[in-house]
């Protein structure tokens, strides 16, 4: 699996990846981050309705190395959380920009995020 980050997504220092579709942001943590983590075995998101606010830690993520907080990288209310990944942690690790994305929020605004190239420089 390729940790490089994908150019058409938009990134955070917390190794987080967003997915902009109009006014909805999907979130997910990089492949970097996963692979950092090692095997994910548990994921709590928040719940669909959930107000979130940028920056602030919405959800764990849990590996057999250690525990990691999810932080909203923008500010609004989730629309949905994907429940196939608090059923099967380990499609955080096997698609982390697929299948594992974790959450996906209704924004009224979007914060300035990293570039695929600035992600990149990040994790060199």
């Amino acid at each position: 699996m390729s940790t490089a980050p994908a150019a058409d997504l938009q990134y955070t220092a917390e190794h987080e990846w967003v997915a902009v579709d109009g006014d909805i942001a999907t979130v997910g943590i990089t492949a970097y981050a996963a692979e950092k983590l090692g095997d994910v075995v548990y994921v709590d998101l928040p719940k669909q309705g959930s107000n979130v606010a940028t920056g602030k830690v919405v959800g764990e993520i849990e590996s057999t190395k250690s525990v990691g907080e999810l932080f909203a990288p923008v500010d609004g209310e989730v629309v949905e959380s994907n429940q196939a990944v608090v059923d099967d942690p380990t499609l955080v690790n096997s698609d982390p920009f697929g299948t594992g994305w974790l959450i996906k929020v209704r924004f009224t605004e979007l914060p300035t995020l990293l570039s695929a190239a600035q992600y990149a420089e990040l994790t060199e």
